[in-house]
């Protein structure tokens, strides 16, 4: 018996987990993960890595760190198609065959067919993602100290995130905290009302799903540190230096981030099963496909056919669907009948940047300090390993007393997807 799980994200690596420790003493069975990255990424803490709160680093911990003395094998290698017929992972570097399949491939962040996201945006959903909007924020801000145009400055520091989800309302808000707190009070040339920080919501309201009440707090909080916010506004077109909403208003900006939902991993596309409208692989409430009983789905790859609460994109309803993945797999080799996913979420928390939050959990409803004390205290407790548990916890502690780092990571050169002047390497050049 051969089992592969496709995708190293929380729910392939519950998949793994569970299936590791339950098949411990049974050497006829082999398990296998396939991931094009080779470490698990924290996705809750990725706003802090562009507003350097958090080192990169600590946010990420090796795949094969995380598998220790585990008898799981890794291999990182991309997958380009599934031969259901012939049970086989075709990939970029070889084929694996399966008995049993688990693809946990993730999602990624659509463009809705909007054009100008690809050519002129940043999205935000890896690692690399916060990295280089750090930097090129810091490189805004480096040409701004020295523009002595007020509008031209002005137009360099305007940072337009489009989507007001949890990533998106997460992101601005910390992007909010680094211009306060660490990019005004450094850059002598660059005052307060000189960067304006924008949210752009296509729905009626921001953090969808979250308790009208807190949701609401969440805004005016938004709005008192000066943040924009424009619900019921459709972006159509990005442009380089604007974005274009329904009626044909442009509005300039320095900086456009894409964090508007979530769709099926392009991988997906070519697998010939059916999907939904996000390109996501429908399953039965066993996750299994519908038409390959011998392949389970589980994440942000797929939907459980007639159960919207348990197909939500979120780390909880991850996990829930890797570990009923593993426990049927297991059924399975048992001889005993399949169970159903019986998810729903137990609550959300929504950072609100340094010192504040808004938290449901249970029917209880916070907000404020200490609801950003338990924001910080749950996260830090799901990181995988307590290096990093230690590590993060010094860089939230650090933050308190130092200046965050302010040095470019990325050598910067022409970008299509900023206004400002012409970064340094072709400066330098001339």
């Amino acid at each position: 018996m051969r089992i592969v799980v496709l995708g190293g994200g929380f729910a392939g690596m519950e998949t793994v987990r569970v299936l590791e420790r339950r098949l411990r003493d049974r050497p006829d069975v082999e398990l296998l993960l396939i991931s094009d990255r080779n470490y698990l990424l924290f996705t809750p803490l990725l706003p802090q890595v562009a507003s350097s709160m958090v080192e990169p680093r600590h946010i990420v911990q090796p795949l094969r760190d995380i598998r220790g003395s585990g008898r799981f094998r890794f291999r990182r290698d991309t997958v380009t198609d599934i031969d259901f017929a012939g049970r086989r992972v075709i990939m970029t570097e070889g084929v694996e065959r399966y008995d049993r399949l688990v693809v946990a491939m993730g999602s990624v962040v659509p463009s809705f067919g909007v054009p100008g996201v690809e050519e002129h945006a940043l999205g935000y959903k890896w690692l690399e993602d916060g990295i280089v909007l750090r930097d090129h924020i810091l490189d805004a801000a480096e040409h701004a100290d020295h523009e002595p145009d007020p509008a031209a400055r002005r137009r360099m520091l305007t940072v337009c995130v489009v989507g007001g989800g949890y990533t998106g309302v997460e992101l601005i808000a910390e992007l909010q905290d680094f211009f306060q707190r660490y990019i005004v009070p450094r850059y002598r040339g660059i005052d307060p009302g000189d960067y304006r920080l924008l949210l752009v919501e296509a729905g009626h309201e921001i953090l969808r799903g979250v308790h009208p009440t807190l949701a609401e707090r969440a805004r005016r909080k938004l709005g008192r540190e000066g943040i924009e916010i424009r619900t019921d506004t459709r972006v159509t077109r990005v442009l380089p230096g604007a974005v274009e909403v329904a009626g044909g208003e442009q509005v300039p900006v320095g900086l456009t981030i894409w964090a508007a939902g979530v769709t099926g991993h392009p991988a997906l596309a070519h697998f010939p099963v059916e999907r939904d409208r996000l390109g996501r692989l429908v399953t039965r409430p066993t996750m299994q496909l519908k038409d390959h009983p011998e392949v389970y789905g589980a994440g942000d790859a797929v939907t459980v056919e007639g159960n919207p609460t348990a197909s939500i994109p979120i780390i909880p309803a991850a996990l829930a669907h890797g570990r009923l993945a593993a426990e049927n797999i297991l059924a399975e080799l048992e001889g005993r009948p399949l169970g159903t996913i019986d998810f729903a979420p137990q609550g959300m928390l929504v950072s609100l940047g340094e010192r504040d939050a808004v938290v449901e959990v249970f029917g209880l409803r916070l907000s404020g300090y200490f609801a950003w004390l338990f924001w910080n205290a749950l996260h830090l407790w799901k990181l995988v390993g307590f290096r990093k548990q230690l590590q993060v916890a010094l860089d939230w502690g650090m933050a308190q007393f130092f200046p965050r780092d302010s040095s470019i990571m990325r050598r910067v050169s022409r970008c299509p997807v900023c206004a400002h002047h012409t970064p340094y390497r072709e400066r330098d050049a001339a």
